[in-house]
């Protein structure tokens, strides 16, 4: 299974050209073959420039809402440069999300974008935290979006549907042929400096998702592009040896 990373995992290790240039490099060692761009200032020449020199592909990006709604083809021209055809969303803003004529337009302003990036060949994917769990009457955000942007793709992030309560293989059976990029995210039980239980971002294998029985459904789902994520490993004393830790975990599985 080949493996990939979203460097918002490593956001502090690619500020500079130089860095993310190194980092790369560093990531093709372990056997990362692919990563999505984000966390970091998007600048098309430097992705495509660190990217060719590496080998290591770019195969989905973040970018601003702005952009994807009000600036599409330049976006597709751009991502063009590198020759990625995934261009997705982190967020949308949580003051959207509490209200639901302002969550209305901005599902319908997506999926006209994700529309016509569609009838130009390239997809578009939205990134899911555990808010879009939260339901306005009965239905949860998430759903809403599900079924009113047929358009849109999903990002779908592990740790953060378990965080919002939902089940993982009826979410992944539910969106069949809309994930194709995934963000593979452990969720650990700890006890914090107040001796209170918390959960947190971990390395693959070391918290409670149950990996062994979800990235199988995925693949039957149609997803292409596995993404290592750990969002608190770029600010760890060796945030390379957390990634380390979860490839480990993939190749020693999958």
């Amino acid at each position: 299974m080949d493996i990939g990373l979203n460097l918002y995992s490593l956001r502090n290790q690619i500020k500079e050209e130089k860095d993310f240039y190194s980092t790369m490099g560093i990531l093709k060692e372990m056997g990362i073959s692919f990563v999505q761009y984000s966390g970091a200032e998007f600048l098309p020449e430097r992705i495509k420039k660190v990217s060719d020199e590496t080998s290591v592909r770019v195969v989905l990006t973040h970018v601003p809402f702005d952009r994807i709604v009000n600036d599409t083809d330049r976006l597709m021209e751009e991502h063009n440069l590198f020759s990625c055809s995934y261009i997705g969303l982190g967020a949308m803003d949580q003051s959207i999300a509490r209200d639901e004529k302002k969550l209305e337009d901005f599902v319908a302003q997506l999926e006209k974008a994700a529309c016509h990036m569609a009838g130009k060949g390239f997809s578009f994917f939205y990134h899911n935290h555990h808010f879009e769990f939260y339901k306005h009457g009965s239905e949860t955000i998430f759903d809403y979006i599900t079924e009113n942007a047929p358009h849109v793709n999903f990002t779908l992030d592990t740790y953060w549907v378990q965080y919002g309560g939902a089940d993982i293989h009826r979410i992944i059976e539910k969106l069949n042929g809309r994930i194709g990029c995934v963000h593979l995210k452990d969720y650990k039980i700890q006890l914090n400096k107040d001796n209170k239980f918390e959960p947190v971002f971990a390395p693959l294998g070391e918290g409670n998702m149950d990996f062994r029985s979800i990235v199988p459904e995925m693949k039957n789902a149609g997803t292409k592009f596995f993404l290592i994520e750990q969002d608190n490993a770029t600010e760890m004393e060796r945030p390379f040896e957390q990634i380390e830790k979860s490839v480990r975990f993939i190749k020693n599985n999958f």
